[in-house]
């Protein structure tokens, strides 16, 4: 991982924590459907991140950039619908959305930056 990037640090750290809370889920309550959902789009955000930075031109840099932006919507969907529906409690869901909220504003203020230019 290049030293210094932000975004692909913070992705990278929230997919690890999703992971966990993937484990958890399947271990603890034994949720398989849900959890597999955050697993995928939590994970794909650092996924497409990083295939951004091997993009062959702007135009594709930029592409793998909205895709990790939308994964990291989705991702927020998810962890609603997890915490509205019992399975994550109210400390733990602030914790992993305000995460997740922060990769998504990087993101956008990226793809901002980028359609200014």
């Amino acid at each position: 991982m290049k030293e210094g990037n932000i975004i692909q640090d913070k992705s990278y750290k929230f997919a690890i924590r999703i992971v966990g809370l993937y484990k958890y889920l399947i271990s603890v309550n034994r949720e398989y459907v849900l959890s597999k959902q955050i697993l995928r789009s939590g994970t794909s955000i650092g996924a497409n991140i990083e295939e951004a930075q091997g993009g062959c031109s702007g135009k594709d840099f930029y592409n793998k950039l909205s895709v990790a932006y939308k994964e990291a919507r989705e991702t927020k969907y998810w962890l609603r619908i997890l915490s509205d529906s019992g399975y994550l409690n109210k400390t733990f869901f602030v914790s992993m959305f305000n995460d997740c909220d922060e990769v998504c504003r990087i993101l956008a203020q990226i793809l901002i930056t980028l359609n200014d230019k």
